[in-house]
């Protein structure tokens, strides 16, 4: 092989730019994220990658600008975490009837204020004094928002999250002061098999509500659904505290 044809085989690819007219810094300009935040998107694969010229070179289509800016209205306006995202991304359907649709948006109008489950309008806070007052680090609050617990924001260079999913970082720092150190192994992330467990136990909420209250009136499913959120909050409680000391006793 002389060296004209080994140049011509590792050549890069040549770039189609009317098909990929962006790079990277376009893209910033054009979305007002910076370029931390859109290759994050692509390493969750919320984006697609863009077309590789060499190693640190790649451009971008329009559907990539497409997709950042659905993402960042999916993430800043209605504040959905990624998990949430990725489902209405990838197309994931609840497999849901239309008659199952309309009960369940009609049971959202009735009980959504009460369990603050509208979007729009809700205020955000700078997240650095929250960290700050529970000891937490930056790369804590990152491993939440990866875990779908809460989202994240940025506004002028300011991270922002919503004010009600606060609490998070409440709790993962009374953890850390109950003794749950990083000097022990502990980080975020381990709260990954609970937060599996929650989504599937909702999963299976909304299908069992939605094939068994199918035919109530919407009145009578939302009075439903508010009377057993804190039975089966301390149904739960209540019985992982008995599988532990079960677990406990079959020690001997």
């Amino acid at each position: 092989m002389n060296n004209s044809e080994r140049t011509r085989r590792v050549a890069p690819p040549e770039v189609d730019r009317e098909r990929y007219p962006y790079r990277m810094k376009d893209l910033c300009d054009l979305t007002g994220l910076e370029r931390q935040v859109i290759h994050f998107y692509i390493q969750q694969g919320l984006v697609p990658p863009g077309f590789k010229k060499g190693r640190n070179m790649a451009f971008y289509a329009e559907e990539h600008l497409e997709r950042i800016q659905l993402v960042r209205q999916l993430q800043h306006e209605r504040f959905l975490p990624l998990k949430a995202i990725r489902a209405i991304i990838e197309g994931q359907d609840d497999h849901f009837t239309p008659e199952q649709r309309v009960l369940l948006s009609a049971v959202k109008a009735r009980i959504g204020d009460t369990l603050g489950a509208a979007t729009e309008g809700r205020r955000t806070i700078d997240v650095a004094p929250l960290l700050e007052q529970h000891g937490l680090k930056s790369h804590e609050l990152v491993q939440l928002a990866e875990l779908g617990m809460l989202t994240t924001m940025v506004d002028k260079g300011v991270t922002r999250i919503p004010e009600d999913d606060a609490w998070v970082l409440e709790l993962w720092g009374e953890l850390r002061r109950a003794g749950f150190t990083s000097e022990l192994g502990f980080e975020a992330k381990d709260l990954a098999p609970f937060e599996n467990a929650i989504d599937q136990l909702f999963q299976a909420e909304k299908t069992l509500l939605a094939e068994r209250l199918s035919d109530l009136p919407p009145d009578e499913v939302a009075q439903l659904v508010m009377r057993a959120l804190p039975l089966i909050a301390t149904f739960m409680t209540r019985s992982h505290e008995v599988k532990i000391r079960n677990f406990f006793s079959a020690m001997g």
